[in-house]
């Protein structure tokens, strides 16, 4: 695949393509994936697959950006941004755990590191469209949140990124290593509850 971003063509089986290939890839990773099954699992031709894709990591890549856009649009899309500052962030601390535990993210995220010297631009894309669009939402929210008084904060984009590294506390390294695969809720909550305590305690009015 050549280097920088391009753009799939568009059809009308593209949707097709990238469901199947979403299965394969969580079913047996990038490496584990083959071109055969991934075109049996859309129920098109390889001829078919290969005119929207030219090679699998670009499959790879166009999946992880669709899925990582789709799971943080509507995750974000259920809170409610107008409710107290605490509530809300309890919320957004919940989902960014959500992501970082489920199959999809831990599969994504493992590819993206072990493809990132061969395959440096899937971790830009993943970057800009998972954990950057959540980044923004949340800045955008604190925004609010400071218009109403509820927050004091001068670099939002880092105390965006601190909320978000406090959320990854516990859980992130024994995803990362592999060592933990279920995560029971109240040890998400305890994570959470503990990212927004310490959160408030710096930034809260």
């Amino acid at each position: 695949m050549p280097d920088g971003v391009i753009e799939p063509k568009r059809g009308r089986k593209f949707d097709q393509v990238l469901a199947g290939a979403r299965q394969v890839f969580l079913d047996d990773g990038f490496e584990g994936a083959s071109v055969d099954e991934i075109a049996r699992a859309a129920g098109v031709s390889k001829a078919t697959l290969y005119s929207y894709f030219p090679d699998k990591r670009m499959l790879f890549m166009e999946v992880a950006r669709t899925e990582c856009a789709r799971q943080a649009e509507n995750a974000m899309d259920t809170i409610d941004m107008d409710a107290d500052v605490a509530q809300v962030l309890h919320r957004i601390g919940h989902e960014i755990v959500a992501f970082i535990t489920s199959r999809f993210g831990k599969r994504i995220f493992r590819t993206c590191v072990g493809e990132s010297d061969r395959f440096p631009e899937l971790g830009r894309e993943f970057y800009d469209s998972g954990p950057k669009l959540v980044r923004d939402k949340i800045v955008g929210f604190f925004q609010i949140a400071i218009g109403r008084g509820e927050l004091q904060i001068d670099d939002l984009t880092l105390a965006a990124d601190q909320f978000h590294e406090l959320c990854k506390a516990d859980i992130f390294p024994r995803v990362v290593f592999n060592m933990t695969e279920e995560f029971t809720d109240a040890e998400r909550k305890r994570v959470v509850d503990g990212a927004v305590a310490m959160f408030l305690a710096r930034y809260g009015t």
